[in-house]
């Protein structure tokens, strides 16, 4: 049944990440020696990799990891290229090999930070992405997904400051205009949640998440046709409809389950700087 798809796959209207990745690659306002992967940057997606490429990746960079734990890059790339595969504990548990021997290299915290959000380590995130910046170098990238997380963790207002800073560093960054829109959104805030959304859709930077996240927002308040027409600027029409389909069905339930199905709903959003993951039930 193609909601059923959807739903099982997070639906790629509410989250196809990622991330962002997602949004495959290192974070931390960082981009790293010899690699091109920077999470924050969805106005320039890396062409899509099949799933063999990334494991044949992910086995020479095994091999060099054996070799050398210590080397950040490699470790970052190699830590991509399992998150790539479904791996994400594995990727996690390597950037923290690696970051035991650069406790310096902000870079490497960044993207162990994103890592372990990936995972649903969101507490353990905070404290390692505090560590990849600080507020006299502030990353933009790093404020981005510690907002991300705050936003996981119930913490919206805290979450809507860091997008706030990180606007100041690059204003109207449609990544980050993205993710404060989605903040709104999960503090039921649809109407600012829009207006932000739609600015993060202007220009010629705009990623398909972008317009995904706005057509869920327009969703949500009921304007299914509209919303559905935004969907398949980027979505078959059978994917699109079915997208909508499952928001009516949402927004047709009553008191404390709709809330928490509108909850779940945007938590599986497409985010900037890190993959969804399972919703945790707070």
């Amino acid at each position: 049944m193609i909601v059923r798809v959807a739903l099982s796959h997070r639906i790629r209207l509410l989250g196809m990440v990622a991330l962002a990745a997602l949004l495959s690659g290192a974070l931390a306002g960082c981009k790293t020696t010899g690699s091109s992967d920077t999470t924050g940057s969805i106005s320039s997606p890396a062409a899509p990799r099949s799933d063999a490429e990334w494991r044949r990746d992910s086995e020479a960079l095994s091999e060099r990891f054996r070799a050398n734990p210590r080397d950040p890059d490699n470790a970052i790339r190699y830590a991509q290229a399992l998150r790539a595969t479904g791996q994400r504990a594995q990727a996690a548990a390597v950037l923290e090999t690696a970051a035991l021997h650069n406790p310096d290299n902000r870079a490497l915290l960044g993207a162990y930070g994103r890592a372990l959000a990936d995972a649903g380590n969101f507490k353990q995130a905070l404290e390692v992405l505090e560590r990849a910046h600080s507020p006299d170098q502030p990353d933009w990238r790093v404020l981005s997904v510690q907002g991300a997380v705050l936003d996981q963790l119930g913490r919206h207002e805290e979450a809507q400051l860091h997008y706030a800073s990180a606007l100041k560093i690059i204003p109207d960054e449609p990544s980050v205009l993205s993710n404060l829109g989605l903040s709104y959104a999960l503090s039921k805030d649809l109407k600012r949640a829009e207006v932000t959304l739609r600015r993060a859709s202007e220009g010629g930077r705009v990623d398909k998440r972008v317009r995904q996240n706005l057509a869920l927002v327009v969703g949500l308040q009921g304007r299914f046709q509209e919303a559905e027409t935004i969907a398949r600027a980027d979505l078959p029409p059978d994917e699109a409809a079915a997208n909508v389909s499952y928001l009516r069905q949402m927004m047709a339930q009553k008191g404390p389950a709709a809330a928490t199905s509108m909850k779940k709903t945007i938590r599986a959003r497409p985010v900037e700087g890190m993959e969804p993951v399972e919703d945790s039930g707070t």
